[in-house]
């Protein structure tokens, strides 16, 4: 995929921190992936911002005051809508050694120490992106094969009911509605 995502592939990425001068670092090391980047200044914020609009991932520091990042991310996790977007903690190298697993046992999906090496976190929240649209391209692609599941199914039942009444089609007409059939089936398939 190229750097410059379309409009519909765009991916917003939620930057969770208290401390302005992380999300301005944040905002300089991810803004060359031209994805929208939002900042929320704590876990209320941030789960506010979850209820509003979809992310593709979510950059959350683990100590903030009031709800902290762990109760955040539980919290995200609770909930159906947001409860698979992927969350990277982030944290200060001197906390506790205990955090990390903590971060995972709490739903995490990564986790990085301050100060992080740019180019890793860039990398790493390039793999959660793309990811993510592969996931939105698989959604697209089950809703349009239930789509045609549906249309082959009710042409099914309007083929048997046709066989069953009174007035049968002639077998060309027969022909031409089973070749139809096939034809949707199988180009389903070749996609």
């Amino acid at each position: 995929m190229s750097a410059e995502a379309t409009t519909d592939e765009r991916a917003s990425i939620l930057l969770v921190d208290d401390m302005e001068d992380n999300l301005i670092a944040l905002e300089a090391v991810l803004g060359s992936l031209n994805e929208p980047l939002v900042r929320a200044r704590s876990g209320e914020e941030a789960m506010k911002a979850l209820l509003r609009q979809q992310f593709a991932l979510v950059l959350l520091d683990v100590r903030m005051p009031g709800m902290d990042g762990f109760e955040t991310a539980a919290n995200i996790k609770r909930l159906d809508q947001t409860k698979d977007v992927p969350i990277i903690f982030l944290t200060g190298a001197e906390d506790d050694s205990g955090y990390a697993f903590r971060g995972y046992a709490t739903g995490a999906a990564d986790y990085l120490t301050k100060p992080f090496d740019p180019w890793v976190l860039r990398a790493k929240v390039s793999v959660f992106l793309d990811l993510h649209r592969k996931n939105q391209q698989l959604e697209r692609l089950l809703a349009q094969q239930q789509a045609d599941e549906g249309e082959v199914s009710m042409r099914l039942a309007k083929l048997e009911e046709q066989l069953t009444g009174e007035n049968p089609p002639d077998l060309p007409t027969l022909r031409a509605q089973v070749r139809e059939l096939r034809q949707l089936v199988s180009g389903r398939r070749d996609n």
